[in-house]
């Protein structure tokens, strides 16, 4: 199989950076934690000083019916016979002991269900899900966003009703492609009909906002291709659009079956020229983009959740795949991809005691520099881009202070939009189409090292 194929268009010049690097989506990526000794991470301790009026929960179910050949996520296929029951038990246990640590006053400002598939879930395991949400930890689910991720399988009437009625405002739905044989390709195996079927289920279910994922970069896409599978979920009016690039990573079923490595320059001009066409088809369409990858109809509800700043504000992830963010540590428990790993970790939490879960297990601990980097880097991949009063407020310097090396060199190479003025950074259309670049260099020389060093598992 290959990855990526000529669609006949004219060639177009390598790309001077590699734009396709690393999908940042957290600072630093869990490749860079390492063990924490116990004593040094008590949860009461790690959250005792926190600010904890605008929390994110976050509940990982680590399941799904079947994983894709490109999935690099913490996640099993299937679970035996009351291997789900077990693992609600022990969401229990870790939600009683994360409540006792954030103590009183504590206040949820939004919150999400992922995965894996939190939807293979049954309708009453979802309901017991939202009951350790609420009556576990206290986040009122009808008050506050609730996204939830859900697969087209998944998707059924039953666990949609539940999760309405328990105040989903998001559900987001991992479609990949409109286009059975490129689904095929990306070893995905699912039917079209199968998919406009759970779409329908979904928008009659009065979940506000839907979400439709897509992938390009499937061996065999073309833009002619592409634009059918943009069209067909255009057909749904949804809310909001994330289109993700193809990444082939070890360990995953097409970094072991996929064959020999494309070149790298021929993949990474087919990945650009259908993000921009991509991109460009759902400006026309009335989306604005808010990211590389998101796109959300100009129309589209607010659900809330507005006083929650992703740069400043804590985390609070529970289930075996989750991580937690305070202002001092970064932490979650072991990560793997491989499949019997996974199994092992999820064996591991399934089995602790309400003790074990009152500790951080695995984490990095933050210090002003990697505040200032993890700041600018989630601040500067959102099209908004940032004002630089609020980096000044925070941190008491300017970002062209600290990073004047890294921004000179954004500049250079068309990245920065000058229009926007010297109080917002901002990143040009160009910018935003090599945000897994430029993210990537922001990284700092230890996180690199730690991330270079980890034993792939």
């Amino acid at each position: 199989m290959t990855i990526t194929e000529t669609t006949g268009t004219e060639a177009v010049a390598p790309p001077a950076v590699r734009p396709y690097q690393h999908y940042v989506y957290a600072y630093p990526h869990k490749t860079a934690y390492r063990p924490l000794s116990r004593e040094h991470a008590s949860l009461r301790a790690l959250w005792a000083d926190e600010p904890k009026t605008a929390l994110s929960l976050y509940f990982h179910i680590p399941f799904c019916e079947v994983r894709c050949g490109f999935c690099n996520l913490f996640t099993r296929i299937g679970a035996p016979d009351g291997l789900t029951t077990a693992y609600l038990d022990a969401l229990e246990r870790q939600a009683a002991a994360v409540r006792e640590a954030l103590g009183d006053g504590a206040r949820f400002a939004n919150a999400a269900f992922g995965g894996g598939t939190p939807t293979f879930l049954e309708a009453t395991e979802l309901e017991r899900l939202c009951d350790l949400a609420e009556r576990g930890l206290g986040a009122d689910l009808t008050a506050i966003p609730l996204s939830v991720e859900a697969s087209p399988a998944t998707a059924t009437a039953d666990r949609l009703t539940v999760l309405a009625a328990r105040g989903t405002t998001r559900l987001s739905l991992g479609v990949q492609s409109f286009v059975d044989a490129e689904a095929r390709t990306a070893v995905r195996p699912q039917r079209r009909a199968d998919v406009e079927a759970a779409l329908a289920r979904i928008r009659d279910s009065g979940i506000p906002v839907l979400n439709i994922d897509l992938i390009y970069g499937i061996g065999g896409q073309t833009e002619e291709s592409w634009r059918r599978s943009l069209d067909a979920a255009l057909a749904w009016r949804p809310e909001e659009l994330y289109l993700y690039p193809l990444y082939v990573r070890p360990l995953t079923g097409l970094g072991r079956h996929s064959g020999p490595a494309p070149a790298h320059d021929e993949w990474d001009e087919q990945r650009l020229r259908l993000y921009r066409h991509g991109r460009d088809h759902l400006l026309a369409h009335g989306y604005a983009q808010v990211s590389m990858r998101m796109f959300r109809r100009a129309d589209a509800p607010t659900t809330g959740g507005e006083d929650y700043a992703c740069q400043t504000d804590g985390m609070v992830g529970l289930g075996c795949g989750a991580r937690s963010y305070t202002s001092r540590l970064h932490y979650s428990f072991d990560y793997a991809v491989d499949m019997h790993r996974i199994r092992g970790i999820i064996d591991d939490y399934t089995a602790r005691t309400a003790e074990d879960f009152r500790h951080a297990d695995f984490g990095w601990e933050m210090n002003e520099e990697e505040s200032r980097r993890r700041h600018l880097l989630q601040s500067l991949l959102q099209a908004e881009g940032m004002p630089v009063a609020d980096y000044r407020a925070r941190f008491g310097t300017a970002p062209g202070d600290d990073f004047a090396a890294e921004l000179d060199r954004f500049g250079d190479r068309g990245w920065l939009d000058d229009s926007a003025g010297p109080e917002r950074l901002r990143l040009s259309p160009e910018g935003l189409a090599h945000s897994d670049a430029l993210g990537p260099e922001l990284f700092s020389a230890a996180v690199r090292e730690r991330m270079a060093a980890y034993e792939l598992k």
